[in-house]
């Protein structure tokens, strides 16, 4: 197994025990990270989106709903990809929600994420997360602005906690 797929390895098993630190770890000072809520720069942003989305699962009535599988892990010195699922309770609306999640790579030449992007169907979450609201305008970049905004402002308040 190459280095970097390695390093997908510890990141993935790492979140399926809703082990932030690890995950962290994984991160170079300086990646970056993307998805449809949030859009990140450093291990300091990125560590503190996972550790507020691992405690938020940790919490007892989230614990139960906390699943993750991941497979397809593939990388080599150029990049990397995997596939994985999350079922969990989304936090705001204490629906349950399955998102099924593809994550490509890069990688710094010691083995550190460098860039992470993941990619889901919005739409099919947002009926699973917001209920109504997401089937209505689940479609529309301006549900998209609301969530990211939203997802944005809860992580600063969240660092600013500590």
């Amino acid at each position: 197994m190459h280095p970097n797929a390695q390093t997908l390895q510890r990141f993935y098993t790492a979140f399926s025990q809703l082990d932030h630190a690890t995950m962290a770890a994984c991160y170079a000072p300086d990646a970056t990270f993307e998805d449809e809520a949030f859009s990140l720069k450093g291990r300091e942003q990125i560590g503190g989106m996972w550790r507020m989305l691992c405690s938020a699962a940790q919490k007892p009535a989230a614990a139960k709903h906390w699943k993750l599988e991941y497979s397809g892990i593939e990388a080599d010195a150029n990049g990397g990809r995997a596939h994985w699922e999350a079922h969990y309770l989304f936090s705001a609306t204490g629906r349950t929600v399955h998102n099924i999640i593809d994550g490509t790579f890069t990688f710094t030449p010691d083995g550190l994420i460098a860039t992470h992007r993941d990619r889901f169907n919005f739409w099919r979450w947002s009926r699973q997360a917001l209920g109504l609201p997401g089937v209505l305008l689940g479609w529309s970049p301006s549900l998209k602005r609301k969530v990211r905004s939203t997802a944005a402002a809860n992580l600063k308040k969240f660092l600013a906690q500590g």
